[in-house]
């Protein structure tokens, strides 16, 4: 929740200057409690979000740790070496996958934080915390993006031999346009399925079958579904649904249906339920067996331009 580029600091969930003294944080926290306790009329969800910052600076102890952490996220969003790899390697089998995920938004996040800063000034490191924060809005959902795709497509590495992922897809009729790609196209058993990687920085909802909240821009629903269109009749293929994929704490339930846009069945769902879903399949999907899986995937292969 307070780890991606999008979302606000424990203090803010508080309504807190960061310099309060115990007394003043304690009582702005039972505020909030009140403001937002389902009860009475709350949020569930920054319900949820307003005890997990008290969590992490609710006691002088726990304040401490988090405010000399605040800066740890610069080696998790990319701006570190990598740790060491495990001293066993990982020799399970992996999904077959192409395309670079989240390769495009962080470049166009590094093109973006350098021209916001100014030509000639050296940036010794793009994905400094106090950096990112404090660039504008559009700037860090590009990369709070970029992540999400990374972590969506380590997720579905592990489904096995029996699935095949591209990453990165054009999605527009010339496939010129990177702005108009799909994230991931995910082809196994239980279907083959269009997916959105999101990150809004906070709990959305549901109106209309569209995803709302205060940093959603635009119909990422519609926007989905409309590019896997143009994707399943450039290369003659039916795609069983389409999913958004969202941080574990953006939504209430783990998936969400929304029914059928435009014919193709759509679901919100947790990060921590994608594999799970995958597998199974979605609500209503069509499965893909047999020799028609060989033919979805030879067409896509013939198709599919990365980004």
């Amino acid at each position: 929740m307070f780890d991606s580029p999008m979302s606000v600091s424990a203090y803010q969930v508080l309504r807190v200057d960061v310099d309060i003294d115990d007394e003043g944080l304690r009582r702005a926290y039972r505020v909030r409690l009140r403001e937002t306790h389902p009860d009475t009329g709350g949020d569930a969800a920054l319900f949820v979000q307003v005890q997990r910052a008290w969590e992490l600076v609710g006691t002088p102890e726990a304040r401490a740790a988090y405010d000399r952490g605040r800066g740890h996220a610069s080696a998790e969003w990319g701006g570190a070496p990598a740790a060491s790899p495990p001293s066993r390697p990982d020799t399970r089998p992996r999904a077959r996958a192409y395309g670079q995920p989240g390769g495009w938004r962080r470049e166009r996040y590094l093109s973006l934080i350098r021209e916001w800063v100014g030509r000639g000034v050296d940036i010794a490191d793009p994905y400094d915390p106090a950096l990112v924060r404090s660039a504008p809005p559009e700037i860090r959902h590009i990369l709070a993006d970029a992540l999400a795709e990374e972590e969506t497509a380590r997720l579905v590495a592990d489904l096995g031999m029996g699935y095949t992922v591209w990453h990165d897809v054009f999605a527009d009729r010339d496939g010129l346009d990177p702005e108009q790609k799909i994230d991931h196209l995910v082809l196994g058993p239980s279907g083959l399925y269009a997916m959105l990687s999101e990150d809004f920085g906070g709990p959305v909802g549901v109106r209309r079958g569209e995803i709302s909240g205060p940093n959603v821009i635009g119909a990422p629903v519609t926007q989905l579904v409309s590019r896997a269109r143009v994707i399943a009749r450039a290369a003659g293929v039916r795609f069983s649904g389409a999913m958004v994929v969202l941080p574990d704490d953006a939504i209430l339930d783990a998936v969400t249906t929304l029914g059928k846009v435009r014919g193709t069945p759509v679901v919100l769902v947790a990060r921590s339920a994608l594999t799970t879903l995958l597998r199974r399949g979605m609500p209503g999907a069509r499965e893909v067996g047999g020799t028609e899986l060989f033919d979805i995937r030879t067409r896509l292969q013939q198709r599919v331009r990365h980004v």
